[in-house]
């Protein structure tokens, strides 16, 4: 593996009916806090809960200085290192640990970057999001059947709560998708400015 390389990801949102993929080519150096606003644009979660990133068994997120057992810093991690150093071709992602929202991200190849190309980039998305606070993939489908069925009991609050529109759990917007991962890494590539000395 090559510091200078891509990896190209197939992520897979587990325990729901309605298939949520996305494929999203990364740099291989990306720090895994960026892998994972990264992974909230593609799939389109609103970064408004902690998460977990996890090979084997070790996990990086957001460090708790109470809690010895918590994740280490994912801001001190890349992808690169935790292959390397793991030996897997397969992590999990974990967003809201209340919800507990379980991602399989796949290691499907490593190639050289192409040039005039800022990364990451979205390469395939199939299935909409699931709304935020649903209670995770079993709500979900509670959700999805009450939204189907007017005389569900549930179907009056549900509605009112995500807007009158059917929700389409096929439909994904992909080209808003694309547009926010491109300027994203539009701003990460970015180098940043160098002070000049005033003089003297």
């Amino acid at each position: 593996m090559t510091a200078d390389g891509i990896a190209r990801l197939k992520i897979t949102l587990d325990h729901v009916k309605h298939r949520v993929l996305r494929r999203l080519e990364v740099p291989l150096t990306i720090r895994l806090d960026r892998l994972h606003l990264a992974l909230q644009v593609a799939i389109g979660w609103t970064d408004s809960h902690l998460y977990e990133i996890r090979a084997r068994d070790i996990g990086w997120g957001i460090p708790d200085p109470n809690w010895s057992g918590g994740p280490l810093d994912a801001r001190k991690a890349r992808l690169i290192d935790v292959l390397e150093d793991a030996n897997v071709k397969t992590i999990h992602y974990l967003y809201d640990f209340g919800d507990s929202w379980e991602h399989t991200i796949k290691i499907e190849r490593i190639d050289a970057a192409e040039p005039d190309i800022a990364y990451p980039r979205l390469i395939e998305a199939v299935g909409r999001c699931p709304p935020e606070n649903v209670g995770g993939p079993w709500g979900y489908e509670e959700f999805l059947t009450a939204m189907a069925d007017p005389k569900h009991d549930r179907h009056g609050e549900f509605v009112d709560w995500i807007g009158e529109e059917a929700f389409d759990p096929t439909f994904i917007d992909f080209d808003a998708r694309t547009r926010t991962l491109e300027a994203m890494a539009r701003q990460w590539s970015r180098k940043p400015a160098v002070k000049r000395k005033r003089p003297t």
